[in-house]
């Protein structure tokens, strides 16, 4: 069984654990006492010849291990917004990320930035508690959903005043993503079955991409140099972790990274 394979089965398992404490019916009236909250996820990054960043929150991954132990995530979060991130990306996974729905309500109070639930999101309950917690935005990775699963959770999202991320590491998938008419697309460099890193996969699939659809490149990129590259091929956004979660100053790397 491969990475992604792996995580999507523990992530079944954890929703099957929150669903018997908090039912859907709950989640249903938080959602409905939320509505037009919403911050603009895809608005946020959708400025007209600015490179826009997504700035993770991100306490560990199968990769690197722990990430900043000590770290408040408002003191995080807070450096993000004053370096100029143009949003938040919070990771909600709990087994190999270390996160939580917490972790998500917390940074909503912290920042007036809009965020995306950063998560494997596989099942309608897992887009309600995303709304009923704050988020903005949902990650939708194709690579992990079925066809029925990736139109049901996407609509399911907008229903509820949410931006989705469709994420895509391949061709195969960008036509999938294409076809479903998804307005903000992700292209991950890593692949989610190894873990390896590809920074050209956002150029290969950036000419293939339809008019009018935002661009966030994923995975990967550090330095203000590629964040050029990105700009100048026409990328609207990108979405940085952990070099800006291991910076010595948080704030003064995303403004690095913003041109703030």
């Amino acid at each position: 069984m491969n990475v992604l394979a792996e995580l999507v089965d523990s992530t079944r398992d954890a929703v099957r654990r929150r669903r018997s404490d908090v039912p859907l019916a709950a989640l249903e009236r938080a959602c409905a006492a939320r509505a037009g909250d919403e911050r603009g996820f895809r608005e946020a990054l959708a400025a007209p010849g600015v490179l826009s960043v997504i700035a993770e929150h991100k306490r560990r991954s199968p990769s690197a291990g722990s990430i900043r132990e000590g770290t408040e995530l408002a003191e995080v979060v807070g450096a993000y917004q004053r370096g100029g991130a143009a949003a938040l990306s919070v990771l909600t996974e709990e087994t190999r990320f270390g996160g939580s729905l917490d972790d998500l309500r917390a940074a909503r109070r912290a920042s007036s930035l809009p965020i995306l639930r950063k998560d494997f999101i596989v099942e309608p309950y897992q887009v309600y508690e995303a709304a009923a917690a704050g988020a903005d935005a949902v990650l939708l990775i194709v690579a992990a959903l079925g066809e029925r699963e990736l139109r049901e959770l996407h609509g399911l999202a907008l229903a509820l005043g949410l931006d989705p991320l469709v994420e895509v590491h391949d061709r195969a998938e960008l036509e999938r993503a294409a076809a479903l008419g998804a307005a903000t697309v992700g292209i991950n460099n890593r692949d989610l079955a190894t873990l390896q890193v590809d920074l050209g996969r956002t150029f290969e699939l950036l000419a293939s991409v339809p008019d009018g659809v935002v661009v966030v490149a994923e995975s990967g990129f550090r330095t203000r140099g590629e964040l050029d590259q990105l700009a100048g091929a026409g990328v609207d956004a990108v979405l940085i972790g952990e070099t800006l979660m291991r910076a010595g100053d948080i704030e003064a790397a995303c403004r690095e990274l913003t041109g703030l």
